[in-house]
């Protein structure tokens, strides 16, 4: 039998996972995803809470995007429901959804010769009416996303022309400019140096703490995941394998259940916030 403190530990867990269903912004129940007979995402429940940071982490090929797009209506349900501001995702218009939620896919693509300012402008697409004219307040929020990802200047470039970096920032800001209360993004630190991941991530959570954005995204980066998240969900092999503040999955023991690590951490001095100091491979 397990000691008191360790079953008031796990029973705290509990609760406030709980309170995280309770209280989602976004939601699966029973969620499964597959092609043919195999089952890519196992059956799960799961939560994106409303207002919050939520960082999604797992070793390569557990499933990680393939979750997201089913979050998101991307990818069909091989079981299981979403939930967005607790109505069935299913059953909402597209447009109505895209007002509500915006998702940055890990790779995006667009049709060649396009600039930034005309890809960022397609972020207003679900708020236009009649014959698609951007109004002022369409031109207002892109110069907005514009400036926030430090584009102002960028607006007439072809993205073709545009590094990595800053390719990744346009696709950013065209999420940005779609105006959503919630916003889900697939490794949106591709192809950034250190310096433009925080960068990146700073900029997520302000967006978080100043404008009460929801914000949800796969990330590797297990330091900067747990430096930036109120709440993270670790994945292998298409199941949930822990789901909790950063305090609570990143410890030694789910890093090795979820990446086969012996893993160190300590608090970072900064932040106070768990982080990898070393690591090995578990023996």
């Amino acid at each position: 039998m397990a000691p008191d403190n360790e079953k008031t530990a796990f029973c705290e867990t509990c609760d406030r996972t709980c309170e995280r269903f309770a209280d989602a912004a976004l939601r699966g129940e029973g969620v499964a995803v597959g092609y043919g007979d195999r089952l890519i995402i196992e059956p799960m429940d799961v939560a994106v809470p409303a207002g919050e940071v939520t960082a999604i982490i797992g070793p390569n090929g557990c499933g990680k995007s393939t979750l997201l797009k089913a979050l998101s209506r991307t990818m069909p349900l091989a079981a299981g429901a979403v939930y967005l501001d607790g109505r069935a995702i299913a059953e909402m218009p597209t447009a109505e959804v895209a007002r509500k939620m915006a998702l940055l896919p890990q790779a995006p693509e667009a049709p060649g010769g396009l600039t930034v300012g005309e890809l960022v402008a397609l972020g207003r697409y679900p708020h236009q009416r009649g014959f698609g004219r951007l109004s002022a307040r369409d031109r207002e929020i892109i110069a907005w996303a514009l400036a926030i990802t430090h584009l102002d200047d960028f607006g007439g470039r072809a993205l073709d022309a545009l590094s990595g970096g800053q390719r990744q920032r346009a696709w950013i800001a065209m999420a940005l400019a779609q105006d959503t209360d919630l916003i889900l993004l697939d490794e949106p630190t591709t192809y950034l140096d250190m310096a433009h991941q925080l960068e990146v991530l700073e900029l997520l959570c302000s967006l978080n703490k100043e404008q009460g954005k929801t914000i949800a995204l796969v990330i590797h980066e297990l330091n900067l995941a747990a430096r930036v998240a109120d709440w993270m969900i670790a994945l292998k092999d298409g199941s949930i394998r822990g789901a909790g503040t950063p305090e609570e999955v990143m410890t030694p023991a789910m890093l090795r259940e979820v990446f086969g690590l012996d893993a160190l951490i300590e608090p970072d001095p900064w932040t106070g916030r768990p982080s990898l100091v070393s690591y090995r491979l578990a023996r």
